[in-house]
């Protein structure tokens, strides 16, 4: 789920959190895990750090750096503040913008469990070639 940004960067955080719990108690119910997408390149650090907040107190699996749609990826100091925030606990997952293994490496240094990329081929056909 994307995160409902408007009603973040208004200061909503309960209705942010109560919609999060629904899905998470949905996903939950039937097995999935629920991934909150903060779309980090919209928010400020304390928006992210509410965000990131909520999506722990609501029960969320991971929370995700973007879509890779909005106006910017993933960033290392996104990765490693949601990390801090969320704990050993709930996963982190970046996405968006990675192209490259040096892209790839520098989120999982950040705390990132997770990586999305469109180009993972590349990624891996470079740690196959690096012998990593």
């Amino acid at each position: 789920m994307v995160i409902e940004i408007g009603a973040l960067k208004s200061g909503d955080d309960a209705a942010v959190r109560r919609d999060i719990e629904m899905l998470a108690s949905a996903c939950h119910e039937s097995g999935a895990i629920l991934k909150v997408i903060l779309e980090c390149c919209l928010l400020t650090d304390e928006e992210k750090e509410r965000g990131a907040r909520a999506a722990v107190a609501s029960a969320a699996d991971f929370v995700k750096t973007s879509t890779g749609f909005s106006t910017g990826g993933a960033t290392a100091a996104d990765v490693a503040l949601l990390r801090r925030i969320v704990g050993p606990r709930v996963g982190v997952k970046a996405a968006g913008g990675i192209r490259d293994l040096q892209g790839a490496l520098a989120m999982r240094r950040a705390g990132a469990d997770r990586i999305g990329a469109s180009a993972s081929v590349r990624i891996v056909g470079e740690a196959a070639t690096e012998g990593g």
